[in-house]
């Protein structure tokens, strides 16, 4: 242990290690914002703003399919809002009302182990409610990250309504006790690992929170809990398992997880730009150069774009300029002959380079990488604009995925409609996908919600106690 300490003390007094750490930090800088990626930021936002429920604050999964609400798009809207006051298109009235709204609905709403009636159980949510009751919807897990995701956005919500208005002292009433009413210690049902949920009809999932995913949020709201804490070996524990997911992203090496949203989701909510935990101090250590999860993310944006040029699979459209492997819609599960060459395709599924890859774009596997490479991402988003147009960026910003490689189909698509000339091309958008689109523009813009979060005290609490250190937390 004393050789590893005196190891990354020793790399971060390096000449070599202090140029390294200068070159990352002005990669990480706001850049300057190109009016098409406004535009879109704009375009996306108006979509939460026309889909979400005003009397309940409840945000569709899917629109315009007939859907239930999905929990994690609950919490992407409410990060919007603070967005769309700051750029001008909505009031600071009309966001804390429907903030507000929001707040007291979910709060309100029904909890127990019962196996309907409810919408969560122990602090936590269902996945999915229904948009009518708020209740559970079908047989939906009691869902550990996306509950996580619901509270980043209340959470964001009470950190930007900080005046003395009543309903903004108490929209941090309400954040602050659903915060603190989740029983994060009862998911841990196997040692130092969280579940990944927990259904009524059989218990507790039998998968956890381990190894490197979008699961980090989760884990430091967990750990960051003043009433229902998990131990910091949670972390510990979630660390041990990386050498496993290591790549290389030109000769450097990073965390690998092929979908792109498990390198966005937590970077939404947490500014990871120059800390580092136990693990991050030792690669940087052990490499001579910085990694941060931030630069971890960096690389993992560029192994995907310089996916999509190597394109092993030959899939249709792919390039330097268009890419982007996520979860999302997929024309429907069933293979097809196409060019003599028998093709797999796949409905709603996640995406990613080395996993499963049917020639299905995410626009939003891109565009919410906007601050890990804002050159990158503004030219993707030219290019698909330029060669695809209107027949999936629409008045609401990207429809929620294409696919250039079917052009042609005669048995039943589960998802979308086949368009000449440009292939499958899906009818939905997904808040999911949405939401990442607009925080993370916003982020790479002017930083809004990571500064937000700079000064939220939970979250402190739990990057400390998971062994953060460096950066603004140094401050």
């Amino acid at each position: 242990m004393a050789s590893t300490v005196a190891g990354v003390v020793a790399a971060a007094a390096s000449p070599a290690f202090a140029q390294a750490r200068q070159r990352q930090d002005r990669s990480a800088r706001i850049q300057p914002l190109d009016p098409e990626v406004a535009e879109l930021q704009r375009r996306t936002f108006d979509w939460f703003v026309h889909v979400t429920d005003r009397s309940t604050g409840m945000t569709p999964d899917r629109w315009p399919t007939e859907s239930f609400c999905s929990i994690a798009a609950v919490g992407f809207a409410l990060t919007c809002w603070p967005i769309g006051v700051e750029r001008g298109w909505m009031t600071r009235a009309e966001a804390r009302e429907r903030t507000l709204i929001t707040l007291r609905y979910f709060a309100a709403l029904p909890q127990g182990p019962e196996a309907t009636g409810v919408a969560g159980y122990k602090g936590f949510f269902y996945h999915f409610i229904d948009m009518k009751t708020g209740h559970r919807f079908g047989t939906t897990e009691l869902s550990t990250v996306d509950t996580a995701l619901l509270l980043g956005g209340m959470l964001v919500s009470s950190r930007f309504f900080d005046g003395r208005h009543a309903d903004e002292v108490e929209i941090r009433d309400i954040a602050r006790g659903l915060y603190e009413r989740v029983e994060w210690d009862w998911a841990v049902v196997r040692p130092n690992r969280i579940s990944m949920g927990w259904h009524p009809e059989t218990g507790a999932i039998p998968h956890d929170w381990f190894i490197y995913n979008e699961g980090t949020l989760l884990l430091l709201m967990a750990i960051g809990s003043p009433t229902h804490p998990v131990p910091a070996a949670v972390w510990d524990e979630w660390a041990s398992a990386y050498e496993t997911s290591l790549a290389e992203q030109g000769g450097e090496p990073y965390l690998q997880f092929a979908p792109l949203f498990g390198h966005q989701y937590s970077h939404m909510f947490v500014d990871f730009r120059g800390i580092q935990d136990a693990w991050m101090r030792g690669k940087s250590a052990m490499t001579g150069r910085p990694i941060d999860y931030f630069e971890n993310s960096r690389r993992a944006v560029q192994a995907q774009r310089q996916y999509a040029v190597d394109n092993p699979g030959g899939w249709d459209g792919y390039s330097a300029e268009v890419w982007g492997l996520t979860a999302c819609d997929g024309p429907g599960d069933f293979k097809q002959v196409i060019d003599a060459r028998e093709r797999e395709f796949f409905s709603y599924s996640a995406r990613g380079p080395g996993e499963r890859d049917d020639g299905t774009i995410a626009p939003t596997a891109a565009m919410a990488s906007y601050p890990f490479a804002p050159t990158e991402v503004t030219a993707c988003l030219k290019a698909m604009k330029a060669r695809y147009g209107e027949a999936i960026y629409t008045q609401w910003g990207f429809l929620d995925s294409f696919n250039p490689t079917l052009t042609e189909r005669e048995g039943r698509l589960q998802h979308g409609r086949i368009i000449p000339d440009i292939g499958w091309v899906d009818g939905d958008y997904l808040g999911i996908d949405q939401g990442p689109i607009v925080a993370m523009i916003e982020n790479g813009r002017s930083g809004l919600i990571w500064r937000l979060m700079h000064g939220e005290p939970n979250l402190l609490r739990g990057l400390q106690r998971a062994g953060f250190t460096g950066g603004w937390l140094d401050a």
